[in-house]
């Protein structure tokens, strides 16, 4: 828990500078406060915004049943990373991946982070394409949209990656984005106050903003005003994969804990709680504002059911351009980590090089910024994506390597931690299974609405 939260020991560090291939004088900087936002950050994706629809499909109370087992369990999750890490003194996903199955542990760990974040940031970068021109749009108080260059999103996708992402993404380490993560974070807060603030408007008393059409959309006899506290619909299980992988920030915290000043696994266990903490909190919060403002007129992109009721109000934009700034800023830090595989899969144990570093970051911004413009149907392919290489980061790799790192003779195959960690990797694959065939049947039916959002 985060009360244990002492300072623990900086020994060790020599022995595993040299396996990381980050040269000699690799020291870790960054403090305990701006790991907590970095990794906050990470946490934090577009998946605020579905989450509201998740609890109107859920019910208060088992939502906040889901919300607390998912937590828990990345928890764990991170306990296991940590501690197989601690035992062989690397701190690199794909390291570990190496040490238990040999090449194809780390390939296949290098492989899912890649996809993994290309998927996250193409989500976010979609997100920009499609949000920023009705943003200005309101600015400029313009009914429809015309057709100068500064409306189109294709324009303004790559005016934001080569001004503001990639400007951070050259950055030489993780810590240094702290700032902007803790930025990042208080564009959500802002974001949580403001549902929060609104939350009365709608179905208490007579609404001061005029439903428009809304009662057309559905039948009345279906319009509930009432919060339910468990509901079980179709709907309920697509919920399911969105919640669960709500705190995937396992590809960035093995980063994170190499730039730790002072690093120890108890303290970095103590990074990933309080985050995760945060993280739960803010995320219950905003499914539970957003869902008492509309109840069963949730969309699953919460800021879209705002702008259908009142386009041009400065609030909703304000936390549009916030929710906006948040995701912007956490492309950088989810770029990290699959430069770091890259370099892993192609360039393995050379010295940092500057080049390098620069051309991948740019390459994969290109392809990214490519496929958003071009390709953006594909995205419904990394829902699928997302689906496989989620429930293998969080569920499957740390246990699997785990068993396969921790020497026999400390745990036996039928110790109690072990048998532990195989039920959870068998857990992650029914994660798998469940979110891969829902998406399947969601294509097979033409509905689409499960997103594989991070």
């Amino acid at each position: 828990g985060a009360e244990s939260c002492g300072q623990g020991s900086g020994g060790g560090q020599a022995g595993w500078i040299g396996t990381l291939g980050l040269g000699s004088a690799f020291e870790g900087k960054t403090s305990f406060g701006m790991s907590v936002f970095n990794l906050s950050n990470a946490i934090m994706g577009s998946g605020i915004l579905g989450l509201a629809y998740a609890m109107a499909n859920t019910g208060i109370i088992l939502f906040l049943f889901l919300l607390t087992a998912v937590a828990l369990l990345s928890s764990y999750s991170i306990h296991l990373l940590l501690k197989s890490s601690g035992i062989v003194g690397i701190r690199a996903y794909e390291q570990l991946g190496y040490r238990a199955f040999g090449t194809p542990g780390k390939l296949a760990a290098a492989i899912a982070i890649t996809l993994q974040n290309i998927g996250a940031m193409s989500s976010y970068l979609y997100i920009v394409k499609s949000e920023v021109p009705l943003v200005i749009q309101t600015f400029l108080n313009l009914e429809e949209k015309t057709t100068d260059w500064y409306m189109n999103g294709n324009y303004l996708v790559i005016l934001v990656s080569v001004t503001i992402i990639l400007p951070l993404a050259l950055m030489k380490q993780l810590g240094y984005l702290g700032y902007a993560s803790g930025f990042s974070l208080s564009c959500m807060v802002f974001f949580l106050i403001s549902v929060s603030a609104r939350w009365h408007v709608w179905c208490l008393g007579v609404p001061s903003i005029p439903p428009n059409g809304y009662t057309v959309l559905q039948a009345p006899e279906q319009v509930t005003c009432t919060p339910s506290f468990f509901t079980l619909n179709s709907q309920t299980a697509y919920t399911i994969p969105i919640m669960a992988f709500a705190f995937v920030c396992h590809p960035e915290v093995l980063p994170i804990y190499t730039e730790l000043k002072d690093p120890s696994k108890k303290k970095m266990q103590c990074i990933s709680n309080i985050s995760i903490m945060v993280m739960y909190l803010m995320y219950f919060l905003a499914a539970l504002f957003g869902y008492l403002t509309f109840y069963d007129f949730v969309e699953p992109e919460l800021l879209h059911t705002y702008s259908k009721v009142d386009p041009f109000d400065v609030l909703i934009l304000c936390v549009r351009v916030a929710v906006l700034t948040a995701v912007t800023l956490t492309v950088p830090i989810v770029l990290f980590p699959v430069r770091r595989a890259i370099q892993q899969m192609l360039f393995q144990g050379k010295d940092f090089s500057w080049i390098r570093h620069i051309a991948i970051a740019v390459i994969l911004l290109t392809f990214i910024n490519l496929l958003v413009i071009f390709a953006p149907s594909i995205l419904g392919i990394f829902g699928l994506i997302g689906a496989t290489s989620a429930p293998c980061l969080i569920f499957i790799f740390p246990a699997i390597f785990y068993i396969r790192i921790m020497p026999k003779d400390k745990e036996p195959l039928r110790s109690a931690p072990k048998i532990l960690a195989a039920c959870f990797a068998l857990l992650g694959v029914a994660f798998m299974i469940m979110s891969l065939s829902f998406i399947i049947i969601d294509w097979a039916t033409g509905g689409g609405k499960s997103g594989g959002s991070h």
